[in-house]
């Protein structure tokens, strides 16, 4: 009998809201995100820009890595929060860099992006 990983979602609210669950994973990441209209990267660029607008900061580390495995860089990362300061606020922009940061930090220094600016 194989046994299916539980999927983010599951592991974080599975027990709480099943069908919530189920939507998650069956219908956002397995129907929306998959749609071939935009790649996963501007999907993840999309989502990062929208969490960073709307202060949702409980999504936005996620949704960081998934920026990062969906081969959004960190430079790009950095570029659009500090885009988005002017357009969705400051503090929002702020704590975007700080959630940035702190996922960057989890990276092991074989993985992690460089964040180097041309001068």
């Amino acid at each position: 009998m194989a046994t299916e990983t539980p999927s983010p979602a599951q592991k974080l609210i599975g027990d709480v809201a099943p069908k919530l669950v189920q939507l998650t994973d069956d219908v956002l990441f397995g129907d929306v995100w998959k749609r071939a209209g935009l790649s996963p990267r501007d999907r993840s660029l999309i989502t990062v820009a929208t969490l960073t607008a709307l202060y949702r900061t409980g999504q936005l580390p996620s949704h960081l890595r998934l920026a990062l495995v969906n081969g959004v860089t960190a430079d790009e990362l950095v570029e659009a929060i500090t885009h988005l300061a002017f357009y969705a606020g400051w503090p929002n922009a702020m704590t975007a860099a700080t959630a940035l940061k702190e996922v960057l930090a989890e990276q092991p220094a074989t993985e992690q992006p460089t964040t180097a600016h041309a001068g």
